[in-house]
């Protein structure tokens, strides 16, 4: 029996006497597309943060691609786990190329000269921003790109190497409505792929959830207030819990939208 690709089981986190998570269990599959939603302070960063290793919880157990967190090499396990957050991009030197950028996720590097590559590892590279329609940027400056094209290619960057699950903090944070509109294809594109490893986004608006995704996890002070497949939880009533006002949540083309109802 295949293991899922991360699973969670009472899982908490707690600073200064206050708990951030509590008593979360979760599974994801190999063949399913999450989005992690709830209101500011919910925990949404502090769970994909676990879920990429770069954060232990103060209990519960935690199990990626198999392996069981405290019982394996941890910097092993990072790099089959293709992960992006805001920091990341600040982090990137202006001056680096968009192909460099992704290429060197291969050793969860930050600098091509930090280890060698190969001809094959380049071509990989452009491989993956050729799925976010980036190839043609290639060879550009990180830093001369637009905030939209910048969330593509780190988006293309955690599909390298053997990735076996993609977890994607909100990605959309600071985009104009092209930009977003632009990314959340991308998403769709990937998502709808059978080869495309079992992906986590985490976002604030279910207007950015792409329509190939299929199950939800909802936060609301730390624990969970709905899961399961999306239909089931984008619900008006779930989303009025969880972000403490009354809610209308429709549905058209795949897409949701919410709104407040008067």
């Amino acid at each position: 029996m295949q293991h899922p690709a991360l699973k969670l089981a009472g899982v908490g986190v707690s600073r200064d006497g206050r708990a951030i998570l509590d008593g979360v269990d979760w599974a994801v599959q190999h063949d399913e597309r999450w989005v992690v939603l709830g209101a500011n302070g919910s925990g949404k960063s502090t769970l994909v943060q676990i879920a990429a290793l770069a954060l232990h919880p103060s209990r519960g157990e935690v199990d990626v691609l198999g392996e069981r967190l405290g019982r394996t090499d941890v910097r092993s396990l990072r790099r089959r786990i293709g992960y992006a957050a805001a920091a990341l991009a600040d982090s990137l030197r202006p001056s680096i190329t968009a192909v460099d950028v992704v290429m060197t996720a291969k050793h969860a590097a930050l600098e091509p000269w930090w280890h060698q590559y190969s001809d094959s590892d380049r071509a990989d590279a452009l491989d993956r921003l050729g799925r976010l329609g980036m190839a043609s940027f290639a060879a550009r400056p990180f830093g001369t790109l637009s905030s939209g094209e910048r969330q593509r290619v780190l988006t293309a960057r955690t599909l390298m190497g053997e990735v076996g699950i993609v977890l994607l903090d909100e990605p959309n944070a600071g985009l104009d409505l092209g930009g977003r509109e632009w990314l959340v294809q991308g998403l769709d594109q990937l998502a709808g792929d059978p080869s495309t490893p079992p992906m986590v986004l985490v976002t604030h608006h279910v207007e950015e959830i792409p329509p190939s995704f299929t199950h939800g996890l909802l936060l609301r002070e730390g624990r969970v207030l709905a899961m399961g497949e999306l239909a089931t939880v984008l619900t008006g009533e779930h989303l009025s819990d969880a972000y403490g006002i009354s809610l209308r949540v429709r549905r058209e083309d795949g897409r949701f939208s919410a709104a407040a109802l008067r």
